[in-house]
Order: structure tokens, then C-alpha cells, then sequence
């Protein structure tokens, strides 16, 4: 599901600083083709993404960096690993129709 996006965007663009960046910026990077394969799995199964897609995000957005803006803007006591979990589960309530961000 992941190509060398997180390289474009580490070398294109400054870091999402909140949540609804990092989802919209999801939504702008990944094509068709990986939206619908996100699109089409089932909510229980969004675990399975935390050692790819999940590690891109924490990569790519630097969720593991000290002075993270996106991480502090979800909360610091939220490890990120969990955020990644929740904006993957916020990126699939989007592309499926599910949650608010329509």
C-alpha cells in the first residue's frame, strides 16, 4: 500500500501541525487505487496497517520527534503509535462515509 511517499513528502511539504492536516494530506498523497484498498477493508482489520501505512505516517509526519506539532495537537500523552491508529481509523471513516469529515 505504501511507495516512497513519505520521502515526497519529508522533501515537498512542512509537517502536518494538526490532525485534520495530517488526514487531508493523506487524502491529497495516496491515489485512487490505495484509497479504495483502504476503502474496502473492514474497521477491525485498520490494525493490520500499523507496520505499514501506520509507520509511514509516524515517519513521514514525525510523530517521534520531540517537538512534534501534530502529536501535541492530539495530545502529548498520546503515544505515536496510537496516533498514527487514529488518523488511519479518521482517513478509512472518510474515504467509507462513516464519522463527520464529509
Amino acid at each position: 500500500m505504501i511507495t516512497n511517499w513519505p520521502t515526497f513528502l519529508q522533501d515537498n511539504f512542512k509537517l502536518p501541525e494538526t490532525f485534520d492536516e495530517a488526514v487531508d494530506r493523506l487524502m491529497m498523497v495516496l491515489d485512487d487505487q490505495q484509497k479504495i484498498a483502504l476503502a474496502t477493508l473492514q474497521e477491525d482489520d485498520l490494525i493490520n496497517l500499523h507496520f505499514s501505512l501506520g509507520m509511514a505516517i509516524r515517519n513521514a509526519f514525525g510523530l517521534h520527534q520531540v517537538d512534534s506539532k501534530l502529536l501535541a495537537s492530539c495530545n502529548t500523552a498520546i503515544h505515536p503509535d496510537d496516533v498514527s491508529g487514529v488518523i488511519i481509523k479518521a482517513l478509512w471513516e472518510q474515504l467509507t462515509g462513516f464519522g463527520n469529515r464529509l
